[in-house]
């Protein structure tokens, strides 16, 4: 099915329609040229679960968007679809979580591994599902790109979009990562967990075909993690929240510290958008909030900022949305224009 015969007969005026695909769209992942791959997975989230809920919570909260967006005003012909979410995942999210929830605080007590076969089990158990689900990922994102489609995954923690970047690395070497971010998640096996949400950019900067990571809007992180950085210089470079706060304190404008962070980045560039890196109120149900962060706005044109030097967003990420409202009222928004831009930059 073409395009124009999905939208044959469909009002982009009327009142969102809930059988209709998210954002109200007449879309299918056959027929989309940008397909959301929902990964509902908070199994190693280290203080507030919930984010599994968030690609239902985007889904849900989608309906209320209305459809014009000034920077890509038609890109939504072009076709935008979200997989149905996985009962089978969902069960095996929330089994898991229970696990990792009593093996987490095993470690916050002082628990040591050594000493504790059900606990090294526990972890062996997850370390491997979080590789199955990695390589299910990986497989079903090939499938994707070579029928020509954009894939986007929707979380979930922030571990569910190595098998994304792998595939990615595979089909198109020598993109550069764009990650708006709160952490680094610079660490190795954090807490044990191979794929752990604190472990993706470790993860995905050893993965070979991935160019460089520019890192934005961070403001914690551990000792590893600056040992990283610092010895990663042609690798790695962060853009801390601290300091851009205080370039733009001290005078500078958005605009010129955007330009400097997109020059950074190859002509193919795949953007990792976790939700914390966002001021707080506007994602009060992530799973690791922090004081601090970017605007709405500031985060969207910085992602223009992309197109306009003339580069192309080749795939995507948006996770740690929280269950609530206003997680899901933002995230939908943000997916909404991120999609517009990477059917945009498809068409130059």
């Amino acid at each position: 099915m073409k395009n124009n015969d999905a939208l044959e007969g469909y009002n982009p005026n009327a009142t969102g329609n809930t059988n209709n695909n998210i954002f109200s769209l007449p879309f299918t992942p056959e027929n989309a040229q940008v397909v959301f791959i929902p990964i509902p997975w908070d199994v190693t989230v280290s203080n507030f679960e919930g984010t599994s809920a968030g690609p239902k919570k985007i889904f849900e909260t989608s309906f209320q968007i209305d459809l014009f967006d000034p920077f890509a005003p038609d890109a939504w012909k072009q076709g935008m679809a979200m997989e149905s979410i996985d009962p089978a995942m969902v069960s095996r999210n929330n089994q898991l979580r229970k696990k990792s929830s009593k093996y987490i605080n095993f470690l916050e007590l002082g628990g040591q591994l050594e000493d504790n076969e059900e606990m090294t089990a526990v972890l062996k158990e997850i370390n491997e599902a979080s590789e199955a689900l990695s390589l299910e990922l990986e497989f079903k994102s090939l499938m994707y790109l070579e029928q020509g489609k954009v894939p986007v995954v929707l979380g979930g923690e922030h571990s569910v979009p190595l098998g994304l970047i792998r595939a990615l690395a595979r089909k198109r070497p020598g993109f550069g990562i764009l990650q708006i971010d709160a952490h680094a998640d610079l660490r190795e096996a954090y807490q044990g967990f191979t794929q752990s949400h604190a472990s993706i950019m470790h993860n995905a900067i050893k993965t070979q075909g991935v160019e460089n990571l520019v890192q934005v809007g961070i403001r914690e992180l551990c000792p590893e993690e600056v040992q990283v950085i610092t010895t990663s210089p042609g690798k790695i470079r962060t853009y801390f929240d601290r300091d851009i706060s205080n370039r733009m304190f001290e005078g500078e404008i958005w605009s010129e510290i955007c330009t400097e962070i997109v020059e950074k980045l190859p002509d193919e560039v795949y953007v990792t958008l976790d939700v914390d890196g966002l001021d707080p109120a506007l994602c009060p149900g992530t799973g690791t909030p922090l004081p601090g962060g970017l605007s709405f706005n500031q985060v969207v044109y910085l992602l223009e900022t992309i197109l306009n030097q003339g580069k192309k967003i080749i795939g995507a990420d948006l996770v740690e949305t929280g269950p609530g409202e206003i997680d899901g009222i933002v995230s939908s928004r943000l997916l909404f224009r991120l999609a517009g831009m990477i059917i945009k930059g498809q068409q130059k």
